[in-house]
C-alpha cells in the first residue's frame, strides 16, 4: 500500500529543503531527491554571495526578506555563521556608461552602493588593471554565504519536525488520483495531496509527467574554474569582482581564486561539464581585466541555473492543475534568497497570505505567480 503524505516536495537542493522544512511544522512532509545525497547539482556548485543588489527585482525583495534569518538564525541551525564579510565591485569599462547607469536606476535611490573611481578600486582588489576601468561600483554589504552550513541546517531542522527525506528516489510518474497525486519513484509508489515541484533544471520534465505543458523553465550551463592568486599573495581580504553586465567575476576562495566566464548556455538537464571553450573565454577575459596570468587549472566544474523567460522566480499553484506547486527558476539567485523563498513558498503552499516582512521588502504574488506564464514559450 502506497505511503501517504500532505505534500511531497520533488528535490532536496535548497529550495526544496528551505520549503520542506518551513512546512514540515504543520503538515506530513515527504521530501525526494533522485541522486544519492541532496544537493549534489547547483546548490553544491554555488558562488555562494548574499547580495541585496543582485538580481531581479522579485529576488532582491526575497533577498533583503533573507537578511535576518542569515544574521540570526533559528538557536541549533548552524554551528557557524552564516555570512561572513565579503563585498563585492560591478566593474565598468569604458564602453560600458550606459549599462552602469541601467545598473544603478534599476537599483532606486536607497541602494547601499557608492561609485568608486579606478584608483581607489584597485585598492580594494589590487589585481585589477586600473586602466582596464571607467568605474567600479561599490556594494559593501555583500557576503560570503556557508552554502553547505544553510543547505545541512534545513534538512535538520525539516527531520527534526518529522519530515522525512528519501534520496535515490527518481520520479518516473506523476498523475492526479483523486483528491491528490499518485507519484511513482524508484522506491515506490507515493500519494500526496499536493506536491511541489522543486526539481531545479528538471522542474519541467517534472511538469510533462504531470500532463503540464513546460512553464518553460530553462537550464542554462555556467562553469566556474579555480585558479592559484599570485605567489606570496592572500586574496582573502578582497572583493569579489563582477562585470556590471556579468560577462565573468572573479572571487577569492580559500586562499586561490574562483573565476567563471559567467557563461549561460541553454542545457539539457544533465550532470553539466565545463566545456573548453568556455573556459578559454573565461581566462581572456580575466587576463584583461586583471594583472593575473592563469598558467594551471586546479579545478573546474558547470552547474545548471535554470530561468523563465523574465529571469523571476516560479512560486505558487499551477491554475491548471489543482495541488501541483512550482519552486522553480530561481536561476543564480536560489541561495541567497532560500530563507525567504521557502518561507513564501510554504505559505503560499498551505493557503496562506505571504509573509508580512517580506510584503514590506516589496515583493508582489503576481511577480512570481505561474499564472503570470499563461501563454506559455
Amino acid at each position: 500500500m502506497a505511503k501517504s503524505y500532505d505534500i511531497a516536495v520533488i528535490g532536496a537542493g535548497i529550495a526544496g529543503a528551505s520549503a520542506a522544512a518551513e512546512m514540515a511544522a504543520e503538515a506530513r512532509v515527504l521530501l525526494l531527491e533522485m541522486e544519492a545525497q541532496p544537493g549534489y547539482h547547483t546548490t553544491g556548485r554555488s558562488a555562494a554571495l548574499f547580495s541585496k543588489t543582485y538580481g531581479p527585482k522579485p529576488i532582491r525583495a526575497l533577498s533583503r526578506a533573507s537578511e535576518a534569518f542569515y544574521l540570526d538564525p533559528p538557536e541549533g541551525f548552524s554551528d557557524t555563521p552564516l555570512l561572513q564579510p565579503r563585498g563585492t565591485l560591478f566593474l565598468v569599462r569604458p564602453d560600458q556608461g550606459e549599462a552602469a547607469e541601467a545598473f544603478v536606476r534599476d537599483l532606486g535611490p536607497g541602494a547601499a552602493i557608492s561609485r568608486i573611481p579606478p584608483p581607489r578600486a584597485a585598492e580594494l582588489l589590487p589585481l585589477l588593471r586600473p586602466e582596464y576601468l571607467a568605474e567600479a561600483i561599490c556594494d559593501d554589504e555583500a557576503q560570503d554565504i556557508d552554502v553547505d552550513a544553510l543547505h545541512q541546517g534545513y534538512l535538520r531542522r525539516f527531520r527534526a519536525l518529522g519530515g522525512t527525506l528519501t534520496c535515490d528516489a527518481g520520479l518516473t510518474a506523476l498523475a492526479p488520483d483523486g483528491a491528490g497525486w499518485r507519484l511513482t519513484t524508484r522506491v515506490g509508489e507515493i500519494r500526496a495531496a499536493a506536491v511541489v515541484n522543486a526539481a531545479g533544471a528538471w522542474a519541467d520534465q517534472v511538469a510533462v509527467l504531470a500532463g503540464l505543458a513546460p512553464a518553460p523553465i530553462t537550464p542554462k550551463r555556467r562553469t566556474a574554474l579555480i585558479v592559484a592568486a599570485p605567489e606570496g599573495i592572500d586574496p582573502s581580504p578582497w572583493r569579489m569582482a563582477v562585470d556590471v553586465e556579468e560577462r565573468f567575476y572573479l572571487k577569492p576562495e580559500a586562499g586561490k581564486l574562483l573565476i567563471s566566464p559567467a557563461d549561460e548556455t541553454p542545457s539539457e538537464p544533465c550532470d553539466a561539464q565545463p566545456e573548453e571553450l568556455d573556459i578559454a573565454l573565461c581566462v581572456d577575459r580575466i587576463e584583461r581585466a586583471f594583472d593575473l596570468s592563469v598558467r594551471r587549472i586546479e579545478h573546474k566544474w558547470a552547474g545548471l541555473r535554470s530561468f523563465a523567460r523574465d529571469k523571476c522566480p516560479v512560486i505558487g499553484f499551477d491554475p491548471r492543475a489543482p495541488g501541483f506547486f512550482w519552486l522553480a527558476g530561481q536561476g543564480g539567485y536560489g541561495i541567497q534568497s532560500a530563507p525567504a523563498a521557502g518561507r513564501v513558498a510554504a505559505a503560499l503552499a498551505l493557503g496562506r497570505d505571504l509573509p508580512a516582512d517580506v510584503v514590506d521588502q516589496g515583493l508582489e504574488t503576481a511577480t512570481i505567480s505561474p499564472a503570470r506564464l499563461a501563454g506559455r514559450g
